[in-house]
């Protein structure tokens, strides 16, 4: 049985942003469209209007919102299968649920203004900390437009470890689905304690960082197949900043997150935390397991 794409919808215009991104990802994969409403309301207030609505008030909010949401996919994607939920719940606790047996889960950014854009919601934060999938977070201003991403190219983050490959191997999977080149950045820093003022040794241990990255670059990418083009960047400065750059120009940004069983806080690390905070493309949060 193929696991759904899971899209969480609350009828705010950053999650149609969302239902439609979705679709497309949908149709890329072959995969069915999971439409989830998410609200605890309903379970203390619902029951209670039963008897004189004859249906809880807000779950027919809900159910509107989740039709419009279906309408609005069967119209642009009408060769998408479509399944729709609404769960009497916590909308964090629900998606995070929902992402044991999805393919992936794809969520607004909540921003409705320039400035809320900046500031991530909380739960598209809690859940890309906690999901059990990837979770692509709708970040930008052009990701829900019906037509091929605009850039041409999918932005993988390479982090100290290369051997943490699920978000790699994630990366490879949508440069292919688009038949996009894949970028592959490893920023690196060459600690001030090491910079010296001798004129026949400056820079030298400079390249010294740069070549390690470079190294970690190309283990991280040595499984890659034959058939997927290749950028490698290796750029020196803090990571967070250098993937922020790459993102203003990539259709998707992806990076790792680890989990690590029994820890129940957010697991984020600061380069994924800061990327989903000011990100101007989609960000792909990909858990790795420890």
């Amino acid at each position: 049985m193929e696991l759904p794409l899971v899209v969480g919808v609350d009828g705010s215009e950053p999650s149609l942003r969302a239902v439609d991104w979705a679709a497309d990802e949908a149709a890329l994969r072959g995969l069915p469209l999971r439409l989830v409403y998410a609200s605890l309301w309903e379970r203390y207030e619902g029951t209670a209007l039963a008897d004189d609505l004859g249906k809880p008030s807000d779950q027919v909010m809900a159910e509107d919102i989740v039709e419009a949401a279906a309408r609005r996919v069967r119209t642009g994607r009408p060769d998408v299968k479509v399944i729709t939920d609404v769960l009497p719940e916590e909308p964090e606790y629900a998606l995070v649920r929902e992402s044991r047996t999805a393919a992936a889960l794809v969520v607004g950014s909540r921003g409705r203004s320039s400035l809320a854009e900046a500031v991530l919601g909380s739960v598209s934060m809690t859940v890309a900390g906690h999901a059990h999938c990837p979770v692509i977070v709708l970040r930008g201003s052009h990701d829900n437009r019906r037509v091929p991403g605009r850039h041409g190219r999918i932005v993988v983050g390479v982090g100290d470890d290369p051997t943490d490959t699920a978000a790699m191997r994630f990366a490879v999977e949508e440069a292919r689905r688009r038949g996009v080149p894949l970028e592959a950045v490893r920023a690196w820093r060459s600690p001030a304690r090491e910079t010296t003022d001798h004129p026949l040794l400056a820079g030298a241990p400079a390249r010294l960082h740069e070549e390690k990255a470079a190294q970690v670059l190309e283990a991280a990418l040595r499984d890659v197949p034959a058939d997927i083009e290749v950028h490698r960047r290796t750029v020196e400065g803090h990571a967070r900043q250098v993937l922020l750059g790459a993102s203003a120009d990539a259709d998707l940004l992806v990076v790792g997150a680890r989990r690590r069983e029994g820890h129940y806080g957010l697991q984020l690390g600061r380069v994924a935390h800061g990327v989903l905070h000011r990100a101007v493309c989609p960000v792909a949060v990909v858990p790795q397991r420890t």
